[in-house]
């Protein structure tokens, strides 16, 4: 058996004579002729190749297409059904009527060199849409896949397609224009690298955004959902984007901050993700006291403060080390003997109240601390963790502990020290 070798373009010629000579003989038929024949003739062409596109695409998109994502749905990857949800494979569909445009275009006009060059230059410029929105639409099914990976969860990847994507559209423009002035795109770059200067300028956002981008990508300095505080740009809050050129903060009035990516390289900002992944947040607070009521434990005193059940076995331990100390001293002078203070109880209280608050964590730093006095008093600071990280619950915690302490004061004959009010002046002036 002999098999004949077909060749594609001989067929399509053949064709394209065929149907250009059915047109001929129905115009005649019609009785037109001339200019008006010409003119017909191009417009039912016209026409007809309009009506092939738009068959090749609904045979694209509705039949093979369609086919095509239904035996993806039955793999168990799951990478290609991104692929389907970002709709690349309808970017995919546009690139057949271009396709068809470009190959019937030469036959369907032979003869007609003008037309045919138009065509062919909006087959190859609607070819490179559909290309350039094709790789675009990858990119971004890309990104969803790589954004749903545990190990890079987070990260700024928007900020690296997002200038991938725009790489793409400035390299399909260039080529677009190279189609429309019939030059090569090499001569387009060529002229390009004369106005690198002006490009700079025109993209300097862009290309420090980009740098930001890398090096907080490789800092590990921000990533989506960490608590920034950013005094400069008036920020406080969580961060919700990152883009190439910009990180969008929703702060906690739920007001969106836009800072420039390029300012988390150059500027000074906070980062709470510590405190978050610790499991504790920090509790640093003073009160402060009056220095003139701060004295040495009286009998009446001690015996008051020796009934609190936390301060039993500081006062069994103090009282033993004391009379040790004051052995054979001359305890008519108080400068020759160790004694209790109010303010020293009341710190070893603070200790035992707050070690038995399951609200605040053992594991960090617990410290009560005496500062240095100063004219509004002397500060006695709490710097402890609560094991509660919520905002709400975190605050409710450190009120119940400061409410607490501002009471409990008065049982160690201590007071608090504030600015005098008006009130205060008024009870004198009663006096």
């Amino acid at each position: 058996m002999k098999f004949t070798q077909i060749n594609t373009n001989d067929v399509i010629q053949s064709w394209g004579n065929s149907y250009s000579g059915t047109i001929d003989k129905l115009l005649n038929s019609l009785g037109i002729e001339g200019t008006i024949l010409h003119l017909s003739k191009m417009i039912i062409i016209s026409f007809s190749l309009a009506i092939f596109c738009f068959i090749a695409d609904f045979i694209a998109r509705k039949i093979i297409l369609v086919s095509i994502e239904r035996i993806i749905k039955k793999t168990k990857n799951t990478w290609d059904d991104v692929l389907i949800e970002k709709k690349v494979f309808k970017h995919v569909a546009h690139i057949f009527p271009a396709v068809l445009i470009g190959v019937l275009a030469p036959v369907l006009y032979e003869g007609h060199p003008d037309w045919i060059l138009a065509l062919e230059k909006i087959s190859e410029i609607y070819l490179t849409i559909a290309f350039i929105l094709t790789i675009v639409a990858f990119f971004k099914a890309f990104q969803f896949y790589l954004e749903s990976r545990p190990f890079l969860k987070g990260k700024p990847m928007d900020s690296y397609m997002q200038l991938i994507r725009l790489i793409v559209y400035i390299l399909g423009g260039i080529y677009i224009i190279s189609i429309l002035v019939d030059k090569s795109p090499m001569g387009i770059f060529s002229a390009l690298g004369a106005m690198s200067v002006v490009l700079m300028l025109v993209f300097k956002d862009t290309i420090l955004g980009f740098v930001g981008s890398i090096q907080i990508a490789a800092n590990d300095m921000v990533k989506i959902g960490d608590w920034v505080e950013f005094p400069k740009f008036g920020a406080d809050g969580d961060v919700i984007e990152i883009k190439l050129q910009t990180v969008k903060v929703q702060n906690w009035d739920k007001t969106i901050t836009t800072i420039p990516t390029y300012s988390f390289v150059s500027d000074a900002f906070k980062n709470w993700r510590g405190m978050s992944e610790s499991g504790g947040r920090r509790i640093k607070r003073s009160i402060s006291l009056d220095m003139n009521s701060v004295k040495f434990c009286d009998n009446t005193l001690l015996h008051k403060l020796e009934k609190i059940d936390l301060l039993k076995d500081y006062f069994d331990e103090k009282t033993k080390e004391i009379e040790s100390f004051n052995s054979g001293k001359d305890i008519t002078h108080s400068a020759n003997i160790r004694q209790l203070t109010n303010l020293g109880s009341f710190r070893a209280y603070l200790e035992k109240y707050l070690s038995i608050n399951k609200q605040i964590s053992d594991e960090m730093t617990f410290l009560v601390r005496q500062l240095a006095p100063n004219e509004k008093g002397l500060p006695i600071e709490i710097y402890v963790f609560s094991s509660e990280q919520r905002w709400a619950h975190y605050e409710a915690i450190q009120a119940d502990i400061f409410d607490h302490i501002i009471a409990i004061l008065p049982e160690f004959e201590l007071n608090v020290f504030q600015v005098p009010s008006g009130n205060d002046f008024k009870k004198l002036s009663d006096n």
